[in-house]
């Protein structure tokens, strides 16, 4: 259907010598494969999961200029940010959308602090200078009336007004799809998940020419879900490696450099879904958390009746691979939308947890580095290693395409003169694949997810009428979504349909396992399971889930889900 498949791809990275390999699929590595590609060279991605399964599925889904960096005194990286943002709209605009941001002036008797408004002021017009506006809407002041119409449950007796501005959300996971897919289906690039490396190649001289890779069976077939090899290893020639692994880089970086000093810092950050109607708004709201010099985002999920908060910013060292919400992440988070609103959240309100890592700078970039992993640089880096091995860490989801054209200088720097390939990136004003050509996003379900591909996912219901009916209760993602995840977009289990090729899981946690039968059933015939397997990886999966709710404190809903 899409020449995006895993079999295929593992052939061309078993017998094909690259220019460039990049290690992770995270948008990161994502963005340097479709930079790389669309230069003309020989391009492929590797990650040991799914594509987005760490970081760039658990973020908190904006495309921003970071209005609290200015705070930081972080003004080129703001800049930066709302110079991609814009970017993004355009070459994005069925994924990344314009969003308006309440930031509600709470006081007493009446009257806001002086200083307080003044503060928002500065920093805003200061936004809006660093590039806010060209998103084509100032700040604004309002009145507490229209901030209560946005988000009715603000403590009416506290607020006395509020500032509005424009900013941006995407899909995350989505996103990070679209561009490999855009290297891959445009660019010809190669891309595999579940393909883990566990070396690194060198040449006679040390120089690194390649990586081992592991490609793992697919959840779902044995009773391993992923665990064991799926064939013999093998390695993948190139040039230049990248390692744009995420939080995962220190580790790459360990495979050829033991005992080499750690580049990053993860932090920890929790977010949680609650029924629209228990938190309603129809724009995103900033609330300060009281005594932590922090704000959480308030955000509604298009279309899916949840609001979602986040996030937290919290020191982690623990497992990469499984970073938890605890109940003391959901009582911050509930505690901080609690004080500024009426909304009385409690566990039992909330529908999802979801907990991710962020691959912070270790050194602070040149900054006084901060105990707290809030006050940490989100900037990134970029370093060569005298092994010629090529590592990009730290950044934010907004500057990913900056942040490979940035490691595509030193990537061509190794490469040498030799190397043909145009010194300037091709991505600036390189449409998303599914980004329509007039650059006006469609406003239904299928529109707004796929693009111009909705006509393909929908094709998928002819003459199957029951593949446009939705496969999770309460939420709109239809069967047919499911088949062309698995035929499309290389999804391999049902955890990478219930929780990146869609986003049930962090909408409604217990309602996806609930559907994850459902699911797998769809995917079966093209991923070749028989009625056992399906069965097995779907109540599998739904376990976990049910496990990590749990864990985060999260009680079942009376009756089944909310």
């Amino acid at each position: 259907m899409s020449g995006f498949d895993r079999a295929g791809a593992l052939e061309r990275l078993s017998a094909e010598e690259f220019d460039v390999l990049v290690v992770g699929g995270g948008v990161t590595g994502a963005g340097v494969a479709l930079d790389a590609a669309s230069r003309g060279l020989r391009t492929a991605l590797v990650d040991k999961g799914d594509f987005a399964s760490g970081t760039s599925s658990k973020s908190s889904k904006l495309v921003h200029g970071g209005l609290r960096y200015l705070q930081q005194r972080e003004v080129a990286l703001v800049y930066e940010s709302l110079a991609e943002r814009q970017l993004l709209l355009h070459n994005a605009s069925h994924l990344v959308r314009p969003l308006p941001f309440l930031i509600p002036l709470f006081g007493h008797g009446g009257v806001v602090q002086k200083a307080v408004a003044r503060s928002f002021a500065t920093a805003l017009w200061l936004y809006d200078a660093t590039g806010g506006w060209r998103i084509g809407s100032r700040h604004r002041r309002i009145d507490r009336g229209e901030a209560l119409a946005h988000v009715p449950g603000l403590r009416a007796d506290d607020l006395v007004a509020g500032f509005l501005y424009m900013d941006a959300r995407a899909d995350d996971a989505r996103l990070t799809l679209s561009v490999l897919r855009t290297a891959v289906q445009e660019h010809g690039a190669v891309g595999a998940n579940y393909a883990e490396v566990t070396g690194l190649v060198t040449d006679a001289s040390g120089t690194v020419r390649g990586a081992r890779v592991s490609p793992k069976v697919m959840p779902g077939t044995t009773g391993s879900f992923g665990d064991a090899a799926e064939g013999p290893d093998f390695d993948v020639r190139a040039k230049v490696v990248v390692n744009a692994a995420g939080v995962w880089a220190d580790e790459v970086r360990a495979l050829d450099h033991q005992g080499a000093r750690q580049l990053l810092r993860p932090a920890k950050g929790v977010h949680l879904s609650v029924p629209a109607d228990r938190l309603p708004c129809d724009i995103a709201a900033v609330l300060p958390v009281h005594g932590d010099r922090r704000s959480v985002f308030v955000l509604p999920w298009p279309g899916a009746d949840r609001t979602y908060i986040g996030t937290t910013d919290t020191p982690y060292r623990g497992s990469l691979d499984l970073p938890t919400c605890t109940p003391e992440d959901v009582d911050y988070l509930l505690s901080a939308v609690n004080r500024s609103t009426t909304a009385e959240l409690t566990p039992a309100d909330v529908t999802a947890v979801w907990a991710g890592l962020r691959p912070l700078l270790a050194d602070g970039h040149g900054r006084r580095v901060s105990s707290r992993t809030a006050d940490l640089s989100r900037r990134h880096s970029v370093r060569t290693d005298p092994d010629g091995l090529v590592t990009v860490t730290g950044g934010k989801l907004t500057t990913y395409r900056r942040m490979a054209e940035d490691t595509m200088r030193q990537v061509l720097a190794v490469l040498g003169p030799e190397c043909r390939a145009p010194t300037r990136s091709q991505t600036k004003h390189l449409p998303l694949l599914g980004a329509p050509g007039d650059g006006s996003p469609p406003d239904d379900h299928l529109g707004s997810r796929y693009g111009t591909e909705a006509a393909a996912v929908r094709a998928l219901a002819d003459g199957r009428p029951e593949l446009l009916e939705p496969v999770v209760e309460g939420l709109p993602y239809l069967g047919a979504e499911v088949v062309f995840a698995v035929r499309a977009e290389m999804a391999q289990s049902v955890e990478d349909v219930l929780a990146r090729r869609t986003r049930a899981v962090l909408e409604d946690g217990r309602a996806a396992a609930a559907a994850a039968r459902a699911v797998a059933r769809l995917m079966a015939p093209d991923l070749g399971w028989t009625e056992e397997q399906a069965a097995r990886h779907a109540d599998h999966y739904a376990g976990v889930v049910a496990a990590e709710l749990d864990h985060a404190g999260v009680p079942a809903a009376v009756g089944g889900s909310r």
